[in-house]
């Protein structure tokens, strides 16, 4: 499915005056809701989204503020708690009451965010049932960024941002990919389309700031991950030199019983390089829970 096609599958909602694009298959108050990275969209889950439609009677998902084909204000300071607030607001709109996560990079933050405000509140607009983490920045200690996003977070940035180019772009983004799944021109190109939409690589420079919101929150986002009682499962890519094995370290030392399953060869975007070995661990995660 071609990111034109995957639109056009699509509709938008309204949150404070900006225009965000989201896909909903199904309906019901229980969903799965899938929440994307950087500096990618929606459209990562592409691969997956048949095979998750056949299992979940409601499967949604979003293009965050600044990401995809929602809108990209330029002078705008972006957050992860935003982000959050957007994915309440659309549960909230498509009468969601319980839901399972599956979240990838930037997204894992949410999902962390998620974590935080279910362990906080006594009377909870949603229940989540479970949360499976692709590769992310959990912990701000163990990321290791590329050099791309270190000049991005520079002063130049903003400079860096204008003259940054799809050939840039795709020999920048394929470093993170597994030795054997890089993706492929067209592919390039496809996530070419989704970062330059509404002339998206001139925000690009701004988004980058959730590594330092990381760093900010880190005490409330890994605590979250500590303390719930929501099943956890991570499924990661080794091979990723962002958050790749060396994460799954820290997460073995830092979470109680940690659920992890890994994908040899593969890099920074499991669901993208091995679909299928993501929805077995998915799914199989799934029909623990249910024996529970």
């Amino acid at each position: 499915m071609t990111p034109a096609q995957w639109r056009s599958a699509g509709e938008y909602f309204r949150w404070n005056d900006y225009s965000i694009f989201y896909r909903a298959e199904g309906s019901g108050d229980k969903a799965l809701l899938l929440i994307h990275g950087f500096p990618t969209a929606s459209w990562d889950f592409a691969g997956l989204w048949p095979e998750l439609c056949k299992r979940y009677k409601h499967v949604i998902t979003l293009d965050m503020l600044g990401f995809g084909f929602s809108d990209k204000p330029r002078d705008y300071v972006y957050s992860l708690v935003q982000q959050t607030d957007i994915h309440e607001a659309l549960l909230a709109k498509l009468g969601v009451r319980h839901i399972d996560i599956l979240a990838h990079d930037y997204g894992v933050s949410v999902a962390q965010e998620f974590l935080a405000r279910d362990s906080e509140r006594e009377i909870k607009p949603y229940t989540i049932d479970s949360v499976t983490l692709l590769n992310g920045g959990l912990f701000p200690e163990t990321h290791r960024m590329t050099g791309t996003q270190r000049l991005l977070r520079s002063p130049l940035g903003g400079l860096i941002a204008r003259f940054f180019g799809e050939r840039q772009f795709g020999k920048s983004f394929s470093l993170v990919f597994g030795p054997n799944t890089k993706p492929s021109a067209a592919e390039l190109h496809d996530f070419w389309i989704l970062l330059a939409h509404n002339d998206g690589k001139r925000i690009i420079h701004l988004l980058i700031a959730y590594i330092d919101e990381r760093r900010y929150n880190r005490e409330r986002w890994v605590e979250a991950l500590r303390r719930t009682r929501v099943p956890l499962r991570l499924i990661n890519g080794p091979e990723d030199p962002v958050s790749g094995a060396h994460m799954v370290a820290r997460y073995r030392s830092l979470i109680m019983n940690p659920d992890v399953v890994s994908l040899p060869g593969i890099g920074h975007y499991p669901q993208t390089e091995a679909p299928q070995q993501v929805l077995a661990a998915f799914f199989e995660f799934q029909d623990y829970l249910k024996l529970l």
